[in-house]
């Protein structure tokens, strides 16, 4: 189990950029072949712009990766944390941290990027796409993902946890955020079973409703439970979910100056 998780510490950036893009390419071809919705777009010119939000999240990750570096130093020299308190294998706090982890750095971020009034306006970026898929899942204002950064690194200090957990965590958080916005058709009775415990593509997609109250649901990325223990878990029929945000459809969605300016944007209402 050690030398697994030393694998994901260790591991270079050009092998995370690797995943990312291997990733997108995986579902990139499945929704071609299996597409929950004839989405009457230019996938590349939609792609391109989705990309350029990605190369912001990752100097933003790059960037953090140096803070990261900080706080895992102090935290091992420390011994701060609530995983030191307690003895338990490996496996079991490995388990403990992606719980956590996904709780607060997922859906507790979410869930606040909804309710904050200023935080939303942030989050509309994500929201404003007409057209979800694969992509998607790297749209999001810098503003947005930097403080998606800094609950990340709460979380991580208020467990104390390994390098290697964290990193481990990521690897398979991104492979989520793929699954979950690719416009991907899994058969009915298989997306409702996998919703039971993790966040499946149809799921996610009501998320993408352009109107409430289905934009404030399913918050999860990870793990379903969350939604499901707070009340925030719906599920409906896909025929009727319409992409982009009701407050911000007159905005073009493939311009990334425009989405960038929309939390400054007074013409683009807060739902708040």
């Amino acid at each position: 189990m050690q030398d697994f998780l030393f694998f994901f510490e260790t591991m270079p950036i050009w092998m995370k950029a690797l995943w990312i893009f291997v990733c997108i390419a995986i579902f990139w071809i499945l929704e071609n072949s299996f597409s929950l919705f004839k989405l009457g777009y230019k996938k590349w010119k939609h792609a391109s712009t989705n990309l350029i939000f990605l190369a912001f999240v990752m100097i933003i990750n790059a960037l953090f990766g140096i803070l990261l570096a900080l706080v895992f130093m102090w935290l091992e020299s420390s011994n701060f944390g609530l995983l030191q308190l307690f003895e338990a294998p490996i496996w079991a706090k490995l388990i403990i941290s992606i719980l956590v982890l996904d709780l607060l750095a997922q859906y507790t971020t979410h869930y606040i990027l909804h309710k904050v009034n200023w935080m939303w306006r942030l989050h509309i970026v994500h929201h404003s796409d007409k057209n979800v898929d694969v992509t998607s899942g790297t749209r999001h204002h810098p503003f947005d993902f930097i403080f998606r950064e800094f609950m990340a690194l709460g979380a991580v200090v208020l467990l104390g946890m390994p390098v290697s957990f964290y990193f481990f965590y990521r690897i398979i958080t991104i492979l989520f955020t793929y699954f979950n916005h690719a416009n991907m058709a899994l058969p009915l009775w298989l997306d409702k079973g996998i919703s039971y415990v993790i966040v499946s593509p149809n799921m996610h997609k009501f998320h993408h409703h352009y109107q409430l109250p289905w934009t404030d649901s399913n918050y999860g990325n990870m793990f379903s439970i969350w939604d499901r223990m707070f009340g925030t878990f719906m599920y409906g029929d896909p025929k009727e979910i319409q992409y982009g945000l009701d407050i911000s459809d007159h905005t073009d969605d493939e311009d990334v100056l425009t989405q960038l300016k929309i939390p400054f944007d007074k013409t683009v209402q807060s739902k708040n």
